[in-house]
């Protein structure tokens, strides 16, 4: 079963940066961003991540949490916060449980080779728990701008 627009996100609690466990329900009242990125300390994901890092502030104003993740495990998230950065925490999902319930694990192609990988995807939890706004196949250009603005959107009509 994975998520759908409108529909309630099912909680789940996840192992994170900072020695946490994130629980969904806990952000109630709150907005909530979950991204889903490939890998830790990539081009790509370092450039999306620090995108969300520099907007940190902006995201706050619009009552919205913003969360990271990847399968990766912790001592690589924690290594690649501390060196880029991130005011966020960043969940690890080594058993796929949370890219699962999301959708975002696809066949990707690597230098002419298949393998199943994490589909950059950005999710929008309205204060309710209900899945707001999705975005799929994500470009990191300009990206975490369309998802503040939908932030500031979805916060001003609740």
């Amino acid at each position: 079963m994975s998520v759908s627009s409108g529909q309630p996100v099912p909680d789940f609690t996840a192992s994170a940066t900072g020695d946490t466990q994130i629980t969904l329900s806990d952000y109630r009242g709150r907005q909530v961003v979950i991204y889903f990125y490939p890998k830790d300390s990539t081009p790509g994901c370092t450039t999306e991540g620090g995108d969300f890092r520099d907007r940190k502030a902006d995201f706050e104003a619009a009552n919205t949490v913003v969360l990271g993740v990847s399968r990766d495990g912790l001592r690589a998230h924690e290594n690649f916060k501390a060196k880029q950065g991130f005011n966020f925490e960043l969940i690890s999902d080594k058993d796929e449980a949370l890219c699962q319930l999301f959708d975002v694990i696809k066949l990707k192609k690597l230098y002419g080779k298949e393998h199943l990988g994490i589909e950059r995807s950005t999710f929008l939890i309205d204060t309710d728990g209900k899945l707001a706004r999705e975005w799929r196949k994500v470009k990191v250009k300009g990206h975490v701008e369309e998802v503040l603005d939908a932030a500031r959107e979805l916060n001003a009509t609740s």
